[in-house]
């Protein structure tokens, strides 16, 4: 969060300084450090969802500021994760009534899919904040309180930057919030589409390259998603121990090495060459529980006694 603060305020702070390198270095050097920023709030994205899980420090203070810390570059306040995330997504795990279910609209895998769910999960993910809003009301003014307060810094932050230079704040501010909701939205779909939710061990895919400038070096093992979703409390630095001792139970497809080749060979060469499309685990197993009830159906049927 201290690299993601002083690259906002470097670059905002440059805005409007033509002698700065934002604008002597040409367009490459703007477009590096956009680049930069922007993949800055996808990792603020992810450092939320892991704050909401496991706290940052043991002082409760220390944590409450962290939270408002956060809820300004994430876009969010992020008390949003408890209703959503930790007591639906973590309950359900992509079944029917899980907000975030992959299968909400479509059960297919592509890119379209891909690229409007973010849109339709935010909409219901909506839905449930507003109704934890109004049972914090009723059962804990404080904590609604506090999660008002979430709400009114974060408006605040963007207003003021609205109000200093209006395009600006969009370009450094909104655009980049918007991103990071977008991506951990975009995250979780990868994760759980075409898996069997109803699988002890295949109900999510893993990203498991670990090596030093992947993505799960950069997100914080975010890519270990079987073994979050057995152990939600568990720090993240621990993931790929974790996964290492479960690896061999979990489908070989839904151990996915990179998340960029990932993303290439099922939205990009997948349309092209049915050999790299996904195979839904869940339609698999909905298809054989039918079969297996129609098969039980005609066994248990009655016949009916003729005579002659």
């Amino acid at each position: 969060m201290t690299i993601t603060t002083c690259l906002f305020a470097f670059m905002w702070i440059s805005w409007n300084d033509a002698n700065s390198i934002l604008w002597t270095g040409g367009a490459l050097v703007f477009a590096g450090f956009y680049i930069w920023h922007l993949f800055m709030a996808v990792t603020v994205s992810v450092m939320a969802h892991n704050t909401m899980h496991v706290s940052v420090f043991k002082s409760e203070p220390l944590n409450r500021i962290m939270e408002y810390w956060l809820s300004l570059f994430y876009g969010t306040p992020v008390f949003a994760w408890i209703p959503t995330h930790n007591r639906n997504h973590h309950k359900h795990n992509n079944k029917e009534p899980d907000y975030t279910k992959t299968y909400r609209f479509s059960e297919k895998n592509d890119l379209w899919v891909l690229l409007l769910y973010p849109l339709v999960s935010n909409y219901y993910q909506g839905i449930a904040i507003k109704e934890f809003l109004k049972e914090r009301y009723r059962k804990n003014r404080g904590e609604f309180w506090r999660y008002i307060s979430q709400i009114v810094v974060l408006m605040s932050w963007i207003v003021t930057f609205l109000y200093l230079n209006w395009v600006a704040a969009i370009v450094l501010v909104i655009i980049p919030q918007q991103l990071s909701l977008y991506s951990v939205v975009v995250f979780n779909f990868v994760q759980h589409v075409h898996a069997d939710e109803e699988s002890e061990f295949n109900h999510s895919r893993n990203i498991t390259g670990s090596h030093f400038l992947s993505l799960n070096w950069f997100l914080f093992n975010n890519g270990f998603h079987t073994v979050h979703h057995m152990n939600a409390n568990m720090h993240w630095s621990e993931g790929q121990a974790a996964h290492e001792k479960i690896a061999h139970k979990i489908d070989p497809s839904l151990n996915e090495p990179t998340f960029w080749g990932y993303i290439f060979k099922a939205y990009f060469i997948a349309p092209f060459n049915k050999r790299f499309r996904t195979k839904s685990m869940r339609l698999a197993r909905k298809k054989q529980e039918a079969s297996q009830g129609s098969s039980n159906t005609t066994i248990n049927e009655p016949t009916t006694a003729t005579t002659h």
